[in-house]
């Protein structure tokens, strides 16, 4: 288990490239399941969960091949319709491959998720949603079994707004008999990009980027080329990066109105932020201002930046107000924040946290992966050494975050070693 190492106070400056979004990929990598064929997938961050991913299709029976950004997936050859628990447990996403196996091959055997712990994240909507469209799915021993004679259209309407729910129904639905309907459907760009990547296999989707999503089902796919969108959560930890060393950056290769909720919040804390068609222009003030948020489903405030918005809230001056209404329990990195000297107090969902004038570097023990990214932007507006044990769960979301983070002027580096 690696470590990173930062000797703070940094001052990043420079330019920096994004990459893709690791939570766009990975449903559709799970996509290719739907239609016998070669895809070519680009712009793919080298990644963990990625490499799961891959791996996971291996089991099924897909040859997979990554180069260059490029993931080569030949899926003609698939004959194993189970994701099994000994890699299913590392990655939650693994639980994408229910719904294209079940609408593909009628059949499927897929293990409960893992990944962050991050509260209970039930898969009910998933498993609810996939019975409407006439799957049986059963839990037996840890594995949701499903089989479907045929798939069939239903009104769905989620309780919840739920980006994995929505992406297995719909990745279900375009194989199904007759019309589909999601109601309360997630909107986030990772969705929409699936969507898009399943209208160029020959899906018939409407409502693309609404909540309500119809889908009129179509007998076959065709294997496609496809992109895959920036990565808005590694984009914005970067803005943050910017804002908590007192910053000047430039991104490049990324897409501005993916992360306008967070852009708007900077703003108000005096970060000044200009947008360009593919790059954000960001500059840190001498004096950052307290702003509350509220997490909420996008397009408002993501709850995968709650953590890093907390970091910089740390050092604000003034007292600030941060709610998570997605993950309740979210706030594992409170505990590591107060070791560098942060001021938080925590209640249930809701953190109220009084500026300090500075950190402290010491030893920090990350917990999931947006944790991870929080205490290293912690780390580089720290005075002395600070190090991020654990970093296995920074390498699932961030494609070497130390190096990127180095060319803009940090004192970075990773350090291996059994901890």
């Amino acid at each position: 288990m690696d470590k990173i190492v930062i000797k703070g106070p940094n001052q990043l400056k420079g330019s920096v490239q994004m990459s893709g979004a690791k939570n766009a990929v990975l449903p559709i990598m799970a996509a290719t399941l739907l239609a016998s064929g070669k895809f070519e997938i680009r712009n793919v961050p080298n990644l963990r969960d990625v490499k799961t991913m891959a791996h996971l299709l291996r089991i099924i029976g897909a040859q997979v091949e990554y180069s260059d950004h490029k993931l080569r997936i030949d899926s003609s050859n698939c004959n194993f319709f189970e994701a099994p628990y000994e890699l299913v447990k590392t990655m939650r996403a693994s639980v994408y491959v229910l719904g294209p196996l079940l609408a593909r091959f009628a059949k499927a055997k897929v293990s409960l998720p893992g990944g962050c712990a991050i509260g209970t994240r039930p898969v009910d909507l998933h498993i609810r949603g996939l019975q409407q469209l006439g799957a049986n799915i059963e839990l037996k021993h840890g594995y949701m079994v499903g089989t479907a004679e045929k798939l069939r259209g239903a009104h769905i309407n989620f309780d919840i707004s739920s980006v994995g729910a929505t992406g297995n129904i719909l990745m279900a639905a375009v194989l199904s008999d007759g019309r589909t309907v999601i109601e309360n459907a997630a909107r986030e760009p990772e969705i929409t990009n699936l969507a898009k990547f399943l209208q160029k296999m020959g899906a018939e989707i409407e409502g693309v980027g609404t909540s309500q999503l119809q889908i009129h089902g179509v007998k076959e796919l065709s294997p496609v080329d496809f992109d895959i969108i920036p990565d808005r959560i590694e984009a914005a930890t970067f803005l943050l990066a910017a804002a908590i060393s007192s910053g000047e950056i430039v991104l490049n290769s990324v897409d501005a109105a993916h992360v306008g909720s967070l852009i708007a919040k900077l703003r108000e804390a005096g970060v000044y932020v200009e947008e360009g068609q593919t790059s954000i222009f960001c500059k840190s003030p001498e004096r950052i201002k307290p702003v509350n948020i509220t997490t909420a489903p996008y397009p408002g405030f993501p709850t995968d930046l709650q953590a890093q918005w907390m970091a910089l809230m740390c050092l604000a001056h003034g007292s600030s107000v941060i709610r998570d209404n997605i993950f309740v329990d979210r706030f594992t990195h409170v505990a590591e924040l107060r070791r560098l000297g942060a001021q938080i107090e925590l209640s249930e969902n809701v953190a109220v946290v009084k500026g300090v004038p500075n950190f402290n570097g010491a030893s920090l023990m990350s917990t999931d992966l947006r944790a991870s990214a929080s205490l290293i932007l912690a780390g580089l507006a720290a005075r002395g050494r600070t190090e991020v044990l654990r970093v296995y769960h920074i390498d699932r979301g961030y494609e070497t975050i130390e190096k990127k983070l180095e060319n803009l002027g940090a004192d970075i580096w990773r350090e291996e070693g059994s901890y």
